[in-house]
C-alpha cells in the first residue's frame, strides 16, 4: 500500500509542478511532512545530498525519499511517479508543439509560467533558508557561498567542498 501511495504522491508532484526540480521542492516538502514520512530536518538533509549527487534534483530527491521509506521498491515507486507525468506531457507536447509555438495564446501562457517558476524557486529558498539558517554562523556561510557563486563564479562543486570544510571548522573547532 505504501508503494502505491508513494507513486501517486510523486505522480501528483510531477504533474503539478512546472520549472524543474527546484520548483518541486516546496511541494515535495509539504507532501512528505503532511504524510508524516519525513521531518523538516530529514527533508533538508535529503535536499543537501540530492544537490551534491549527479542528476536531476527532483529525481534524486524522489530516489532518496523512496529508499528511506520503502527500500528499492520505494525507489521505483517514487522515481517512476515523479517522471511519469513529465514523460507523458513531453510526448504530447512534442507531437504538437511546432503547430502551436507561434500562437499568441501559447506565447502568453509561457510568459506567465516563467515568472511563476522563479517564484516557486524563491519560495523553496525561503522555506529551506528559515530552517537551515538559524544563527550568525549559518548566515556567514550563506553570504560567503553566495559571493563565491555569484561574484567569483566558482564551480558549485568547489563551493560545496569549501562549505563542508567551513561548516566543519565552524561547528567543531
Amino acid at each position: 500500500m505504501i508503494l502505491l501511495k508513494l507513486y501517486i504522491t510523486f505522480f501528483k508532484i510531477g504533474l503539478f509542478t512546472f520549472g524543474g526540480g527546484y520548483a518541486m521542492l516546496p511541494l515535495i516538502q509539504k507532501e512528505m511532512i503532511q504524510h508524516g514520512w519525513l521531518t523538516v530536518e530529514q527533508f533538508m538533509d535529503i535536499v543537501a545530498v540530492s544537490q551534491m549527487t549527479p542528476g536531476a534534483i527532483a529525481i534524486n530527491n524522489a530516489t532518496f525519499i523512496g529508499f528511506k521509506l520503502a527500500g528499492v521498491p520505494g525507489v521505483l515507486a517514487t522515481t517512476l511517479g515523479v517522471i511519469s507525468p513529465s514523460l507523458i506531457i513531453v510526448l504530447i507536447i512534442a507531437s504538437v508543439f511546432n503547430k502551436f509555438a507561434d500562437n499568441k495564446l501559447v506565447q502568453r501562457a509561457w510568459a506567465g509560467i516563467r515568472p511563476t517558476v522563479v517564484g516557486l524557486i524563491l519560495a523553496a529558498v525561503i522555506s529551506l533558508g528559515k530552517k537551515a539558517i538559524t544563527g550568525f554562523k549559518e548566515v556567514l556561510v550563506a553570504v560567503i557561498v553566495l559571493f563565491l557563486l555569484v561574484k567569483l563564479d566558482l564551480h558549485p562543486i568547489i563551493v560545496i567542498v569549501f562549505s563542508a570544510i567551513l561548516g566543519y571548522l565552524l561547528v567543531f573547532v
